[in-house]
């Protein structure tokens, strides 16, 4: 058989995996319940795999999530599960939109002054669920858009509440803790302007949208959490009201630096800054769980993930990896976490609760990613997505509610800005292998940055008994060169799919200055008063 015939009759069986099916789930009863689920997901910020406790191995430091283990417990953890990219926009792009960003644009994170977003010809989850009938609301980290029409009210979200980016693309009048320390809004003059421009955001203060109005400008991230928090009971409670099947997505500040945790100041609290905004952030989520299993647990699937590993930069303001330490590069010296491909970057922690549905006490290594909630979460609704374009997530309901462990066969991960060209998908996992064609660039703790290399063929390693992603196989063994075809094949495949998928979207990454949110023009800190 020809190459040629060959990738085209793979791209055609990797497209049948790639466009998610109907599942019938008849004799479960799973789609003849008169009763649509209601679906709240909690995304963190720059976490972890080994920061829940439900992954800690005994003997290690004492849990910092007891919610979230508790959750764990009555649910299902997932083991094996991965952010769609290692950084913020695209891996936010790719779950609501289930596809790669170099299908729907995203591929990179948008600034303070973007102008665009999530492209306009993309269509979100929160925008399928409202058609079908849902209830739509988002608290939290947007960061895919904050102009006009890019806006989480104008992408099918009925109500937003949040920081348009990330808690650290503005500048408050408390800062919390981060390395480098940032100044309040009020130091901010022309004098120092080129040195505090490098490490801190000092012309734009934080704002915090309701909607599509500031109502708090700079925003209070000491008091943020519990706004958080009684708006998302607030949801829940209104959405029982109404009687009406609801999607909250709530996409957390935590575990982004700054870290301001109110148990922590002014004195330190067991296990530093860090640990005390886990004990926050979990129980934030204990808070959504109690609300939702007091109004209808038994109908509600609760989805707990991450968009992408810690920030080992910010050094002890980061989390931990767990045992997926990236010893191959950290040895070569740069980073392995957020930004880059190693396990450390995009394996992150999740559980899935759904009493009486997601069986209790379990747990599931099947290959998941967070492009698999979109195909998921519509299919569970009985919603079909738009039939206009290709996808790249799977439907993995027999994963959650039957213990069955067919996840992905393979599983892309972009480039993230550490090295090589953003959303190139130049990693690939296949089974318990997994090859890289380019490492490097990544900045650690102590700002050492490993030389980006380029490798062809492939480094492959076996993260059955290698997680700490140390050896690579050698590349003249039997088990490395198949290996190496099938990856190739794979990704050939993919490559080609993308390149004739008309359905391929642009992002607008233009900045200007007057972009940049802000209630007051005339004030350097854009500052207003806090209405709520």
């Amino acid at each position: 058989m020809s190459g040629s015939v060959f990738l085209l009759l793979l791209a055609g069986t990797l497209l049948c995996g790639l466009l998610f099916h109907t599942v019938s789930h008849n004799e479960a009863g799973d789609r003849t319940r008169t009763k649509r689920p209601n679906f709240i997901i909690i995304l963190a910020d720059d976490i972890g795999w080994g920061d829940l406790g439900a992954n800690q191995q005994a003997g290690q430091s004492s849990s910092q999530t007891p919610h979230l283990d508790l959750m764990a417990q009555q649910g299902m953890r997932l083991t094996d599960f991965h952010s769609p990219a290692s950084t913020c926009s695209p891996s936010r792009a790719a779950l609501l939109t289930g596809r790669h960003g170099l299908r729907n644009g995203v591929t990179h994170n948008f600034a303070v002054g973007s102008v665009g977003g999530l492209p306009l010809s993309e269509t979100t989850l929160a925008e399928i669920l409202h058609q079908g009938g849902y209830y739509t609301a988002m608290i939290g980290k947007w960061h895919l858009g904050h102009n006009g029409p890019y806006s989480p009210t104008n992408r099918g979200f009925d109500y937003y509440l949040g920081i348009p980016y990330s808690n650290d693309m503005g500048c408050t009048d408390l800062p919390g803790y981060e390395l480098p320390s940032c100044p309040p809004c009020y130091i901010y003059n022309k004098k120092n302007k080129h040195y505090m421009k490098k490490i801190c955001y000092t012309k734009v203060a934080l704002p915090l949208f309701e909607n599509r109005t500031i109502v708090e400008q700079p925003l209070d991230l000491w008091r943020l959490t519990q706004r958080y928090t009684s708006t998302a009971l607030n949801v829940i409670h209104t959405a029982r009201e109404r009687g009406q099947p609801f999607l909250l997505y709530v996409a957390l500040a935590h575990m982004h630096v700054p870290l301001s945790p109110p148990s922590y100041a002014p004195h330190p609290s067991e296990g530093g800054v860090y640990a005390a905004s886990l004990r926050e952030m979990d129980g934030l989520v204990g808070a959504i769980k109690n609300a939702s299993d007091a109004s209808d647990k038994e109908n509600t699937l609760i989805w707990f993930t991450g968009d992408n590993g810690p920030w080992e930069q910010k050094c002890q303001y980061a989390g931990s990896v767990g045992p997926f330490l990236g010893k191959w590069q950290t040895s070569r010296g740069g980073g392995s976490a957020k930004r880059t491909t190693w396990e450390g970057g995009h394996r992150v922690p999740t559980v899935s609760y759904w009493p009486g549905r997601v069986p209790a006490n379990s747990t599931s290594s099947a290959l998941l990613s967070g492009l698999d909630i979109f195909p998921t979460l519509l299919s569970l609704a009985g919603v079909n997505p738009p039939s206009d374009r290709r996808y790249d997530g799977i439907d993995a309901t027999d994963v959650l509610l039957h213990g069955k462990e067919t996840g992905n066969e393979f599983l892309f991960h972009p480039n993230s800005g550490a090295a090589g060209k953003y959303g190139d998908l130049q990693t690939v996992r296949l089974g318990r292998h997994k090859a890289f064609y380019i490492t490097g660039a990544a900045e650690a703790c102590g700002g050492s940055k490993g030389r980006q290399e380029l490798h062809d063929p492939p480094m492959i390693f076996d993260l059955s008994g290698d997680k700490g992603e140390e050896t690579p196989l050698d590349p003249t063994t039997e088990e490395y060169k198949e290996v190496d075809e099938r990856v190739r094949r794979w990704r050939e495949a993919l490559l080609y799919d993308i390149a004739t998928d008309q359905s391929v979207s642009t992002a607008d990454y233009a900045t200007d200055q007057s972009a940049a949110p802000c209630c007051d023009p005339r004030h350097t800190a854009c500052r207003c008063l806090t209405l709520g």
